[in-house]
């Protein structure tokens, strides 16, 4: 299984547009020590032909244009894309502006908890999405299910969706439903993905780390892993923002409850934070975060970075 990171950054990409803390201004000044990163997504294959993406980013254009496999070869048809299908883990901006991108009457299958679909009915602009091309998949919790091409022939490869700890997209809170403003199980999910030999795990979101959860992780692979924030409450402690990593629906990395420190009870051969905010200390090449996480067994992933199982 072939595995392309489109995008490393949490929501606002690295540097985010309007931010000028001390790591935005590093990646703008293009130093080698801070690498931009785009708006979290991944991409898996088996043929390295197929591919089918785990999240539309809202910067999906420019990742395809980053990533040639992703594009028409000079063999195509005139009107061609190796873009088989979208998957998506929830229904926050981040993870669904860029199908938007791929609204030029172009076959996809879109995978979604029905929860979601339902979200993306109700809003018309994705009615760009023509239904004569685009077949809109819901999927169940703890059941598997396979992706297949636009030919509607099984690709290899399955996905089993299972729900983690996590809360509704911001832009669907609802303050009177209570402290989880509404939150149910299948707005936050996570992707264990299975090709015949083969499996790994995307967790982009995730709000804490339940013995189950350590159970199902043990002895894999490979982890994607959710790591928006070092700290809980950075973006308050650097006057960038008003919400802790809780409110947001997300575990720090560092800490005694953090999930570098609870992971490490656990086998895991290979695993990699994604989904980093533009305030991660981690997000610097020669920070001494970016060391801890490096020493404890974690790599940041970056754009374009390239994975075989």
């Amino acid at each position: 299984m072939f595995i392309k990171v489109l995008g490393a950054a949490a929501g606002g990409g690295y540097p985010q547009w309007n931010c000028n803390h001390p790591n935005s201004r590093l990646a703008r000044s293009k130093t080698s020590k801070a690498l931009p990163r785009t708006q979290s997504s991944i991409a898996i294959s088996l043929d390295k032909y197929k591919w089918y993406i785990l999240n539309a980013s809202p910067d999906l254009r420019q990742q395809l244009w980053d990533n040639p496999e992703l594009m028409p070869s000079p063999e195509d048809p005139l009107r061609y894309s190796p873009i088989m299908g979208v998957i998506l883990t929830n229904a926050d901006v981040d993870h669904t502006a860029g199908l938007i991108n791929l609204r030029e009457s172009q076959k996809f299958n879109l995978y979604a908890t029905k929860r979601v679909l339902d979200v993306i009915g109700k809003n018309s602009i994705f009615n760009v999405l023509n239904p004569k091309f685009v077949k809109r998949m819901p999927i169940e919790l703890d059941n598997v299910f396979n992706l297949h091409d636009t030919e509607d022939t099984f690709s290899g490869i399955s996905i089993k969706p299972f729900a983690v700890p996590g809360k509704v997209a911001l832009w669907l809170e609802d303050e009177s439903k209570g402290k989880n403003f509404g939150s149910v199980e299948e707005d936050t999910i996570a992707l264990e993905i299975n090709s015949a030999t083969k499996k790994f795990f995307y967790i982009p979101a995730c709000a804490s780390i339940p013995d189950w959860l350590l159970t199902k992780l043990d002895n894999s692979e490979l982890v994607f892993f959710d790591g928006t924030l070092w700290q809980d409450d950075e973006m308050i402690k650097q006057n960038v923002g008003i919400k802790t990593g809780k409110r947001m629906g997300h575990i720090s990395m560092s800490g005694e409850e953090g999930s570098i420190n609870i992971l490490n009870k656990i086998n895991i051969k290979r695993r990699i934070f994604i989904h980093i905010n533009t305030t991660n200390p981690s997000l610097l090449e020669d920070s001494k975060e970016r060391e801890i996480a490096n020493k404890n067994g974690w790599e940041i992933s970056y754009d374009t970075m390239e994975i075989s199982l």
